[in-house]
């Protein structure tokens, strides 16, 4: 776990230019209004090519830091592997892509009726993909590896609904960019994700009756397993896939990791294509990593990252750097120590008062003031702050979102079930409202890199929705839980493009904690084998408030 030399230079926030990243925000605003955020018919252009320029998916998808041997307690049950761990098991011939895979659809088997985490199952092209994968050698971290695809992910030949009234019927002719990456990786498709209608809220019906579970409270669906990304989270937390993707325009991300005991990563605004990706909101769109630690994260991004002709979002970025060493913990003999110098900027209020999540937020902080090479710093909000994160400005992302709709919207209104309301709303918001808002994000982005990172490298969140606004990176994490079992999750925000400090960050923290290791218990027999009858239901206007 020691670092090699050639990655122990400066991360990647170092060398950007804060100034071309405003500049390139202002930009995409811009393009919001002319580049169609609408689902395209071509597909990838690097799909047939294998290879974009800067090599897809960045280093390290098979650097030795990929591939971690497993820990004695795991090696009972296949499903309890982390990626890197299951990776080590295939690349040395201890177990098959089909024998994990199997594992995996025997849990689904088991408890999907419980859990509801999954729209549709591809068992027989799952086993397929495996035994085909079985057949070669491997060729990465991600061969044979079983994922859960949230979704709003165009998968070619399986229906692909957004969870939605109009896609019900929708299979696309070719794969996400992002999916693409992810099996010309050699991951393995599980099935499709439940997520919130249109990717608005927690995961229900198009009708707003609950669907899928927290994995950590089963027989409670009051308790809310986080949203959009919901069946991902409960298919990855409840040992169904060994990771997933989501996308994250409000916190779809980082919400449902740390509802439970996830690490989930948002990305730099572009670092991941949207094409092939049902949009909500063209400008503040994040694809990216649902795991179950730093290092799986950083293997699905790897994949996941790079350039791609068909999202101009994706094109003259910064090379992807080698995410997954920097995942990978580092030690000055047997002592931990981060593998850059980070300053850790914590907010006003951050851990105060006395709840149990204050008390874990300040375990947090503590743990991470032992590590050598953190600094914890205190920073201000920028000036403003309540006002350009509030939703005077935030509702401004509502026009973006319902445009592309406009044709449906003028049609049957039924289409959009339960989050109606939201798209009604952004049919009617002004084109002065929307440039507004833009002007806003613009001010809160300058203000954030200003006032904020001129004093620290990385900062605590206290909500994940203000760097999706302005397309900073943000990694959600486990910290602890509650007396009554419910996981306990922080976020940390960076510069753009630091997904690699951190990853680093976390990966540190992870290993002065075990949060992440903690797996919930399986649903009672009883209630596997029936889902409950009745678990509720969302109105539309809880959908227009909970809507990210």
């Amino acid at each position: 776990m020691t670092a090699s030399p050639e990655n122990e230079g400066q991360p990647l926030d170092r060398a950007f230019d804060r100034r071309a990243f405003l500049a390139r925000v202002a930009a995409v605003s811009a393009a919001g209004a002319a580049v169609p955020a609408a689902v395209s018919a071509a597909a990838p252009a690097w799909a047939s090519s294998g290879s974009n320029g800067h090599g897809r998916g960045g280093p390290g998808l098979d650097s030795a830091n990929a591939y971690a041997k497993p820990r004695a307690a795991a090696m009972a049950d296949p499903t309890e592997l982390t990626l890197a761990e299951a990776a080590w098991m295939i690349r040395h011939r201890k177990i098959s892509p089909l024998e994990l895979t199997e594992a995996y659809l025997a849990r689904i088997d088991a408890y999907e009726a419980t859990y509801q985490a999954f729209n549709t199952v591809l068992g027989d092209a799952a086993r397929e993909a495996a035994r085909a994968a079985g057949r070669r050698s491997p060729r990465g971290a991600l061969h044979g590896i079983p994922l859960a695809i949230k979704d709003n992910y165009f998968t070619a030949g399986v229906r692909t609904t957004a969870n939605s009234y109009l896609f019900q019927d929708f299979v696309p002719a070719f794969d996400a960019t992002a999916v693409a990456g992810l099996k010309a990786a050699g991951a393995i498709v599980l099935g499709k994700t439940q997520m919130g209608p249109l990717a608005t809220t927690r995961a229900t019906t198009p009708a707003g009756v609950i669907t899928t579970v927290n994995a950590w409270t089963p027989t409670r669906p009051e308790v809310n397993p986080g949203g959009s990304s919901t069946g991902t989270a409960t298919s990855v937390a409840g040992r169904m896939a060994a990771s997933g993707t989501g996308t994250q325009t409000g916190g779809s991300i980082t919400a449902p990791s740390n509802a439970q005991n996830l690490t989930g990563l948002k990305p730099t605004m572009g670092r991941v294509s949207l094409h092939g990706i049902i949009p909500l909101s063209y400008t503040r769109d994040h694809p990216g990593p649902l795991a179950r630690d730093a290092k799986d994260a950083a293997i699905m991004l790897t994949a996941m990252a790079g350039e791609d002709a068909n999202d101009p979002r994706t094109q003259g970025l910064p090379k992807v750097p080698n995410l997954i060493d920097a995942a990978t913990p580092v030690y000055s003999g047997n002592r931990l120590r981060l593998r850059w110098s980070t300053r850790i900027g914590v907010l006003p209020g951050y851990a105060d008062g006395a709840s149990e999540t204050a008390r874990a937020r300040k375990a947090f902080l503590a743990a991470m003031a032992g590590v050598r090479g953190a600094t914890l710093v205190e920073v201000p909000f920028p000036d403003e702050w309540d006002l350009l994160t509030g939703n005077e400005f935030n509702n401004v992302r509502l026009p973006e979102r319902s445009e592309p709709f406009m044709p449906y919207l003028r049609g049957d209104l039924r289409g959009f079930g339960v989050s109606v309301i939201g798209w009604l709303q952004g049919a009617l918001l002004g084109a002065n409202e929307f440039v507004t808002g833009q002007r806003a994000k613009l001010l809160l982005l300058e203000r954030v890199l200003d006032q904020i990172f001129d004093r620290c490298d990385v900062v605590v969140q206290t909500s994940p929705t203000p760097f999706d606004a302005i397309g900073l990176p943000e990694i959600g994490f486990p910290i602890g839980f509650t007396a009554s079992g419910e996981p306990i999750g922080t976020i940390l925000g960076g510069l753009p493009y630091a997904e690699d400090r951190l990853l680093s960050v976390v990966a540190a923290y992870q290993q002065v904690s075990d949060w992440h290791w903690r797996r919930p218990a399986d649903p009672p027999a009883a209630q596997a084998r029936t889902a409950a009858p009745e678990r509720g239901r969302i109105t539309a206007e809880e959908a227009a408030e909970q809507a990210q």
